[in-house]
């Protein structure tokens, strides 16, 4: 089993012990909705990593740039730093999808194609690419032992 939480950035400080209580894998939405407007090397963003450093049990989506950019499509470059110091720090802690079929989306209606498109940006070495079946995920049922 597995926890998913969705949060806005600003909030993390006071949900940081709620979320390291729970005896379970904890699956952060968004990469925690980092303000892409600001550093990558901001005092925000690392509040979000050190919560990833300290706590194992703890991965993040790396999805969703439609959602946080400024910037927009179809590169949403501004997102692009902050996913891929996730990946690159937390490779086997990683998952990526699209939310499709986007509900609530208020300007653009993103094309998935675009988002895929998205994951080299984000994951740019040959180890970082591998979505390897084999790896233990949160996500992944597991066959019951007979």
């Amino acid at each position: 089993w597995h926890v998913v939480v969705y949060f806005e950035a600003q909030d993390l400080a006071e949900l940081r012990d709620f979320f390291t209580s729970l005896p379970t894998t904890v699956v952060v939405d968004h990469m925690g909705r980092p303000d892409v407007t600001r550093s990558v090397d901001g005092p925000e963003f690392g509040a979000f990593l050190r919560l990833l450093d300290e706590h194992p049990n703890i991965w993040s989506k790396v999805s969703c740039p439609e959602r946080l950019s400024k910037s927009g499509p179809p590169g949403y470059d501004d997102v692009v730093p902050f996913a891929r110091r996730v990946v690159e720090r937390f490779p086997d802690r990683v998952l990526w999808g699209t939310d499709w079929p986007h509900p609530n989306m208020k300007g653009h209606m993103p094309d998935d194609g675009q988002l895929v498109d998205f994951i080299p940006r984000i994951a740019t070495t040959p180890e970082l690419t591998r979505w390897s079946p084999e790896r233990p995920a949160p996500t992944r049922a597991r066959k019951p032992e007979p």
